[in-house]
């Protein structure tokens, strides 16, 4: 579209550091490559989780997610107005597992509290952009990402895990993306819409699994430290 690109890097949900440290190195990597300015924002976690409180067991697509795509999006605004810039959009938007309208509403939120900054929409989800990010994701061995990136995210998908007899999550440890067919596959608008159909009531069992768990530091007291 003729546009200037600037990466703006605000990650504050990535746990744990190490995971976070990881994906921006990728990002800075790629941003070198291409010529591209990257700007490498705060990673200020101990307000994604003070936000975060009382939405622990909130599902994918749910209402923790509003909020992380409002504070990411918010901060990326306030960014693109300070610094004369017309234009903000995520990468968020091009994940099949992320929910679009819910994205681009934050997006667009964000955009309306601050004068000269719109919200570039695209539908990034099309086959076509799906097989191209693939692609690229192979020919630059990308680190391949196995969670969305918060530590709920990294709970919820190591009891998924568990439950279809797979190991955890090693974080750190990720394969590089190699095969963009099968990686595609792996995001297909019918694998993706079979796991939300078949998990209707995550948000429940997740209540019932982790509800109960305490750590308040009481060295020996099993009855006060079950988590």
């Amino acid at each position: 579209d003729g546009l200037d690109v600037t990466i703006y890097f605000y990650n504050p949900n990535i746990h744990p550091r190490r995971e976070y440290e990881i994906r921006k190195e990728e990002n800075k990597r790629f941003a070198q490559a291409l010529g591209v300015p990257f700007v490498d924002a705060d990673y200020d976690s101990g307000e994604f989780f003070k936000r975060s409180k009382g939405l622990e067991f909130s599902p994918e697509r749910g209402a923790r997610c509003t909020m992380c795509f409002d504070m990411r999006m918010d901060r990326t605004a306030a960014h693109a107005a300070a610094h004369g810039f017309r234009y903000v959009t995520t990468t968020n938007a091009t994940s099949r597992w992320k929910d679009a309208k819910q994205v681009d509403a934050a997006g667009a939120r964000a955009a309306a509290r601050y004068p000269g900054v719109q919200y570039l929409w695209r539908d990034w989800q099309t086959e076509g952009m799906t097989r191209r990010k693939y692609r690229i994701n192979a020919d630059q061995r990308f680190y391949k990402q196995e969670y969305c990136g918060c530590s709920f995210s990294l709970r919820d998908s190591n009891t998924w895990r568990a439950a279809q007899g797979m190991p955890p999550i090693q974080v750190g440890h990720g394969e590089s993306y190699s095969d963009p067919e099968a990686d595609s596959a792996e995001e297909s608008e019918e694998v993706v819409a079979g796991f939300f159909r078949d998990n209707q009531a995550y948000e429940e069992q997740l209540r019932e699994t982790y509800g109960r768990r305490r750590k308040d530091g009481a060295a020996g007291d099993d009855a006060r430290n079950n988590w």
